[in-house]
């Protein structure tokens, strides 16, 4: 057993896949038309780190309720970490790329680990690999 998708929602489909795909490095594993409930046109749009198992269901948000969690699922906190092999070249190549980050990169017994904002401002951790040590706080 494992767990497949997640569910993020955005304003829209494609300014959320270029984010995902293009700043982030993500994989677009499909984009496939689909009907709401009521018959309504949206899309099924998933995206996934490369070699990873869980991806994400870009979902576009419908009606006020959705909308208003746009960017901030997770109730401000962190709630999508995101594991890279090597914490600098990713730090760096997505600076690059536009992503905001909101924290310095810190070391943290867990891993390397900076904030950043998502394409709707949701918080995510980029985790690298933890530190050989960590020096105890003064």
């Amino acid at each position: 057993m494992h767990m497949d998708l997640v569910a993020l929602v955005v304003d829209d489909y494609d300014p959320a896949i270029y984010f995902f795909t293009e700043a982030l490095g993500f994989d677009l594993v499909e984009d496939s038309p689909s009907l709401t409930n009521d018959g309504r046109e949206k899309r099924w749009v998933v995206v996934r780190p490369p070699g990873a198992a869980t991806g994400l269901l870009l979902a576009r948000a419908d009606g006020d309720r959705q909308r208003a969690a746009v960017g901030d699922q997770a109730a401000g906190r962190v709630g999508f970490f995101l594991r890279v092999e090597d914490f600098e070249e990713a730090h760096t190549r997505m600076r690059g790329n536009g992503v905001r980050f909101v924290t310095e990169p810190r070391d943290e017994p867990y891993g390397r680990v900076a904030v950043f904002l998502d394409i709707a401002g949701n918080r995510w951790d980029l985790l690298g690999p933890p530190p050989s040590s960590v020096s105890p706080p003064a």
